[in-house]
């Protein structure tokens, strides 16, 4: 009986694999940081920063990111010139995933927050739920999506409630990895809330290279775009930068 169990093993071993098996807890931590100064046409100064951290249990799969954004740009006025706030927006997710007893298949709660001195709000917030899955997973690549429904809410800069924008969304994100051999990384990722009133999207693409151990130089590109923008406030914004990202995990 031993022998023929040993043989179905070895014939339909995708059928017997062991999920008992404890994995080991593992933890990343990123800071990132970045300063432009500008000069000649036109002086300006620019500062991003952001600190985003990973932990995988046996059980659970959480992120956490916080960014941070300000742009400072002389200007000409009639008394000469004068340094004035062009950019300035915080912006922070959570999400966690709870693993199933099915392999890479997840159920998810998200959460984010953003202030933005200049899209139009004092603050706009989010939280949702719902299904997620890892669709693959190997050395070099990994790739995983996340769907479900949630709630947006938002408040005007005039101090009234935004009540078109308040209300019941769907969310979907997507997000992939790819790591060379050399250690250079890229990331692709992609969001979409749709609600009645407006559909926010992000995107962001960044690729990093490493310049030490735990140094490494950064280039993204993050585009945002919502349907239904607040007063006179763009439909789209882009955004380039320049870092340098600090392992400490």
């Amino acid at each position: 009986m031993a022998a023929d169990k040993d043989l179905i093993r070895t014939l339909y071993h995708a059928d017997f694999l062991d999920y008992d098996d404890e994995i080991e807890d593992t933890f990343s931590l990123d800071g990132e940081l970045g300063v432009i100064f500008a000069t000649g046409n036109t002086n300006a100064t620019s500062i991003k920063s952001s600190l985003q951290g990973e932990l995988e249990t046996q059980q659970f799969l959480s992120q956490f990111w916080v960014e941070f954004l300000y742009k400072e740009t002389e200007v000409d006025t009639e008394s000469g010139t004068d340094d004035q706030t062009t950019a300035q927006r915080l912006y922070t997710y959570m999400q966690s995933d709870y693993k199933l007893n099915q392999d890479n298949r997840r159920l998810f709660v998200y959460a984010d927050y953003e202030d933005d001195r200049f899209n139009g709000y004092d603050y706009r917030s989010s939280v949702a739920g719902g299904w997620s899955q890892q669709v693959w997973k190997n050395e070099i690549s990994n790739f995983r999506f996340s769907l479900g429904p949630g709630y947006s809410f938002a408040k005007l800069n005039n101090g009234e409630r935004a009540d078109d924008i308040d209300g019941f969304i769907v969310r979907a994100s997507a997000e992939y990895h790819y790591k060379w051999p050399t250690g250079a990384r890229m990331r692709q990722f992609v969001s979409t809330e749709a609600g009645g009133d407006n559909i926010k999207s992000r995107t962001e693409t960044s690729l990093s290279a490493n310049l030490f151990e735990s140094l490494a130089l950064k280039l993204s590109f993050i585009l945002q775009h919502n349907s239904d923008p607040a007063g006179s406030a763009p439909s789209l914004n882009s955004e380039s930068s320049v870092t340098i990202v600090y392992r400490f995990f």
